[in-house]
């Protein structure tokens, strides 16, 4: 079945808008770092895993090979590190440091796969972790100084946008693993582990659990299916650059509506950031490299 050309875009613009709200029904939740990757984690898990089975689970066999298990493995770091990392630090710093997921995402092709890597992204590496340097700066409080905490979640952030973009290059290279089976068990192994670190299930009605349970259920695999099928429609340069929507608007949602103040550092960081991504997409698109998120 042929799609319009737009279809791919509108999808994956869906998908985007659709996650943007995410952190701040996380700030709502009002729960610790431990909590929310378990709860994040077994369901997103879940539902991911039940649309595999209902799918007829085909692939079974992709999961049990060294590629499958690093990305689960991918997958499970991902969804620890970004709960830990909004429960330490202010949500655009966390969501500028993700953002970097491409830059990631070509620094592996070029060590795993042999792809080129021009200078345009060394540039734009350069550019955005200055400018997350810069946001890190912000504190709470509006003065400017070193914020630990900042510090810690833009590691974390970093954390994620790796191991995103490892198991896209993975995925890319090995095509037979399941997707959904993968990523959907790393989810599950990782909401286990958080439930265990968090304390058992006693803790895990502490909280706002209508909020976590609205990211888990509903955001995040809605988000994770748009995004994925516009892949098919549309290039991995042009679903790149409309997933900076959330490194824009995620911040805004936490600013407007769970009071989380955005500093001048961090939004001339931010700025850095998105500037610098945007920029270096579109110049890697144009040249036809592959740029993956």
């Amino acid at each position: 079945m042929t799609r319009h050309p737009l279809f791919g875009l509108a999808l994956a613009t869906f998908g985007a808008l659709i996650l943007t709200p995410d952190t701040m029904f996380m700030r709502w939740s009002e729960m610790g770092g431990f909590q929310m990757m378990a709860w994040r984690g077994l369901t997103m898990g879940s539902v991911l895993l039940v649309l595999w089975m209902l799918s007829g689970a085909p692939g079974r066999s992709g999961l049990f090979t060294r590629a499958g298990g690093a990305i689960i493995l991918c997958h499970m770091v991902n969804s620890a590190l970004f709960s830990l990392g909004i429960a330490v630090a202010p949500v655009p710093v966390v969501l500028f440091a993700v953002a970097t997921s491409p830059i990631f995402a070509a620094i592996f092709a070029w060590a795993l796969a042999g792809e080129a890597t021009g200078r345009a992204t060394w540039v734009a590496t350069v550019a955005v972790l200055a400018g997350i340097f810069i946001a890190i700066l912000g504190r709470d409080t509006g003065d400017v100084g070193f914020n630990l905490g900042s510090a810690l979640g833009a590691a974390a952030g970093l954390g994620v946008a790796a191991s995103l973009a490892l198991t896209f290059v993975i995925l890319r290279k090995v095509r037979s693993i399941p997707i959904f089976p993968a990523i959907g068990t790393g989810s599950f192994l990782a909401g286990a582990l958080g439930m265990l670190l968090a304390g058992g299930p006693a803790v895990m009605m502490d909280g706002q659990v209508w909020a976590i349970v609205v990211t888990g259920f509903l955001i995040l695999p809605a988000s994770f299916l748009a995004l994925t099928f516009a892949s098919r429609h549309t290039s991995a340069a042009n679903v790149s650059l409309i997933m900076l929507l959330e490194t824009v608007i995620g911040p805004i949602w936490v600013w407007a509506f769970a009071d989380e103040p955005l500093t001048l550092p961090m939004l001339i960081g931010g700025a850095i950031v998105v500037g610098s991504l945007a920029v270096y997409l579109i110049v890697t698109g144009r040249r036809k490299v592959p740029a993956v998120i």
